[in-house]
């Protein structure tokens, strides 16, 4: 695990996997949106995933470092990953695509099981819902850039626990030694560790949530859970954790049925 540089440099991670970090640091974004930039050894066009905000000295500096570029690609809907993908485009000259369709610019949708072939490399698109239902990751030569589905520190909000589990379970068995290239944070070793210890802390925390509601009553709000639940976390990422608490209680209402 290799930590980031200033903002605004090209990080050479892998042969063919370089970020440049964006200068946007929060409780939300950790140091700031990873920017990846994808080109086989010799290759001479790229493939630049998850342009950032509309942050124009970013994107400059972006397009700079990618040259020639095939195509933008989008992991999720957020703004911190999106937001400037048409700003860049039109700078660049190459489409956008995503999963959801409206996010996407002279090309089709992104599809689960998709492999894309661009700047020499092939793609495998993996459609992993639960931080938001459009999410994906994108599997490339011994790794998976993995968007905000894994974090390079710490977990990350979730919109839909029964989806997410799913997909935890689906990383879970990408083959060992799979490095995470992260939306935010610094890469991962193994993405199926990673995944496996995320399981096991979604299981810990639905059982936390299962006894402050033993404790609380069945109609708790997501706020009174997380005042017990989460009473030893910094009160600035309550939050953040009450929209996990609320995919948490649908989730856990859902299967009473």
């Amino acid at each position: 695990m290799t930590g980031h540089p200033a903002y605004g440099e090209l990080r050479t991670v892998t042969e063919f996997a370089g970020v440049v970090l964006e200068e946007n640091p929060g409780a939300m974004t950790l140091e700031g949106t990873n920017t990846w930039l994808l080109r086989a050894p010799g290759a001479t066009e790229c493939v630049i995933v998850d342009p950032g905000y509309e942050d124009e000295p970013h994107l400059s500096r972006v397009a700079a470092a990618a040259g020639e570029v095939a195509l933008i690609l989008v992991t999720h809907e957020h703004p911190d990953h999106v937001q400037g993908a048409a700003w860049l485009a039109a700078r660049v000259q190459a489409p956008v695509r995503a999963f959801d369709p409206t996010l996407c610019a002279g090309a089709p949708a992104l599809a689960d099981d998709e492999v894309i072939t661009a700047a020499g490399l092939d793609i495998r698109v993996l459609h992993t819902p639960g931080h938001t239902d459009d999410s994906v990751c994108l599997g490339v030569d011994g790794a998976l850039l993995t968007g905000d589905s894994v974090l390079g520190r710490g977990t990350t909000v979730i919109s839909d626990l029964g989806a997410y589990l799913g997909t935890l379970r689906r990383l879970a068995e990408v083959p060992a030694g799979t490095m995470a290239l992260t939306g935010h944070g610094p890469e991962l070793p193994d993405v199926a560790v990673t995944a496996r210890e995320y399981l096991a802390h979604r299981e810990a925390r639905l059982d936390q949530v299962r006894a402050a509601l033993r404790e609380l009553g069945a109609g708790a709000t997501a706020r009174q859970v997380v005042e017990l639940v989460y009473r030893d976390v910094d009160e600035s990422l309550w939050g953040p954790a009450e929209w996990s608490v609320e995919a948490q209680l649908a989730y856990l209402r859902a299967a009473r049925g």
